[in-house]
């Protein structure tokens, strides 16, 4: 499935638990993306400041700072303007759903993940 658009893609996945994130990267290489890792909030702002990232995985429920706090300020920063970013999270209630798209997010990717749930929500970056 690799092809030269999906390896100019950059994915950023935030997850304080590190299992969710070596799974989550492992699905996005095998796509074809490059991506990189980010353990909490305050982490994924400085890698997304020092780098450009297309896409960011953001999990929601973190200690310290919320992946909602996260997508605030990336979302109040016009640098991060284009950027897109998923929810990644275990709350999947259709109300829960959205709240996250009205307060930014641009899809959600639901825990525990599998390959196809992460190529469906990538599938634009893997056809671009």
């Amino acid at each position: 499935m690799s092809d030269s658009s999906a390896e100019k893609k950059r994915v950023l996945v935030v997850d304080d638990n590190a299992i969710n994130r070596r799974l989550a990267v492992a699905f996005v290489t095998r796509l074809g993306m490059s991506s990189e890792e980010a353990e909490d909030g305050p982490a994924a702002l400085a890698r997304l400041s020092a780098e450009r990232f297309d896409i960011v995985l953001l999990d929601i429920s973190m200690p310290g700072m919320s992946g909602e706090e996260v997508l605030a300020r990336l979302r109040a920063d016009v640098k991060f303007n284009g950027l897109r970013i998923i929810a990644y999270t275990a709350h999947a209630l259709p109300e829960e759903k959205q709240s996250l798209v009205e307060a930014g997010f641009d899809d959600l990717l639901i825990k525990p993940i599998n390959l196809k749930a992460v190529e469906s929500v990538l599938a634009d970056y893997l056809k671009s």
